[in-house]
């Protein structure tokens, strides 16, 4: 993003070859750390509702930092392996990268080479990045469902339901406009909707988390509620 907006305002729009294998391994070992994540957090749910009893044994501080640690780890390697399938072929021709940062398609287009089995198994990890985390999640909110319910009152329902909201939020968009971009067998196919695309998962998502994670918290709730109250006096003073 600090790069984006510097081209935006910026007349010579130059990125380095290492600058651009470096954007691109943090930007792809990020993206797949926040899809493992977005799967522990669907057994997270699963455990706060249908194991509630056993929840604070379940997802104890330790098991959580032992999750948090092995999707980065996991997220990053996965990077590791993507970039240096991408920037082991030779670049010859055009330099100009058909993108607003260096993503996998726009770069591999560049490339003088024959990209078939570079391009195979960069979408093999896709596959499993994108579908077995969601997978997961799928086969999660199913329990999460069952459980609900069997929910005898109204109220206890939307609570449970209510506790899942944010996290399908953020999965819907965030897999929803990963799938239609990554998900495909060949990287020669771009256009300009991916880069708006893109921009959903990329910008846009990442903008809304603290709202979407923290508006259910109380402490936020009541913060928000005094900072209307106080603009509130001051409009009628």
């Amino acid at each position: 993003l600090p790069k984006m907006l510097i081209n935006l305002l910026s007349v010579l729009r130059t990125l380095s070859f290492m600058g651009c294998a470096t954007q691109m391994f943090f930007f792809l070992g990020f993206a797949v750390t926040n899809c493992l994540l977005l799967g522990v957090m669907g057994y997270d749910r699963y455990t706060a509702i249908c194991q509630p009893l056993r929840y604070p044994v379940l997802m104890n501080w330790r098991v959580c930092g032992q999750l948090a640690a092995s999707c980065i780890v996991s997220g990053f390697l996965i990077s590791l392996v993507g970039t240096t399938l991408v920037f082991s072929l030779p670049f010859c021709g055009s330099n100009k990268v058909n993108h607003y940062f260096c993503d996998i398609s726009p770069v591999i287009r560049l490339a003088c080479a024959e990209t078939y089995i570079n391009e195979l198994v960069i979408f093999i990890c896709g596959v499993l990045v994108l579908l077995v985390p969601l997978i997961f999640i799928c086969i999660s909110y199913g329990f999460i469902v069952h459980t609900i319910l069997k929910i005898p009152s109204a109220e206890g329902k939307r609570k449970a339901f209510s506790t899942c909201a944010s996290h399908l939020i953020v999965v819907i968009v965030h897999y929803g406009c990963a799938s239609s971009v990554y998900l495909r067998p060949s990287a020669k196919y771009s256009s300009g909707k991916d880069k708006l695309v893109t921009v959903t998962y990329t910008i846009i998502t990442p903008l809304l988390n603290p709202m979407v994670y923290s508006l259910r918290n109380k402490d936020v709730q009541l913060a928000i509620q005094k900072m209307i109250g106080k603009t509130g006096v001051t409009l009628k003073t």
